[in-house]
């Protein structure tokens, strides 16, 4: 920090110092909301493809309908899932499809940094 309160030599409203070079380094920071177990697992699952149907995302977790609905609501809440209604292709109703965004996509990553470095002794 400068005297005036702002960042020395970082660019304006980037949070980047010119000239050094971005690692892509993920900030290690624990996430309460994703890191109940069901809710990792489907963050773990979303992370891996562009979009699943809400049938598959509870048929690979062994979810009940309610219990896929409430931390598909909870992850949509907090911005790190999209749910999308579309016509299903053989049925006149309507299929839920749940995204990852890339919010969801920074967190999960920050979180598991944050296990990583719990797991090797690091206080966060």
């Amino acid at each position: 920090m400068n005297a005036m309160g702002g960042d020395a030599g970082k660019v304006p409203g980037s949070g980047k110092v010119p000239g050094r070079r971005d690692t892509g380094a993920v900030e290690p920071r624990f996430d309460a909301v994703i890191h109940e177990p069901t809710r990792l697992r489907i963050c773990g699952l979303l992370s891996s493809v562009r979009e699943m149907r809400f049938a598959d995302i509870r048929e690979a977790l062994g979810l009940s309908d309610a219990m896929c609905s409430r931390h598909l609501t909870t992850l949509a809440g907090d911005g790190y899932i999209a749910l999308t209604k579309r016509p299903g292709e053989s049925t006149r109703h309507m299929v839920t499809w749940a995204a990852i965004t890339p919010e969801g996509r920074r967190a999960l990553a920050g979180h598991l940094a944050a296990l990583q470095a719990i797991a090797q002794g690091a206080v966060l």
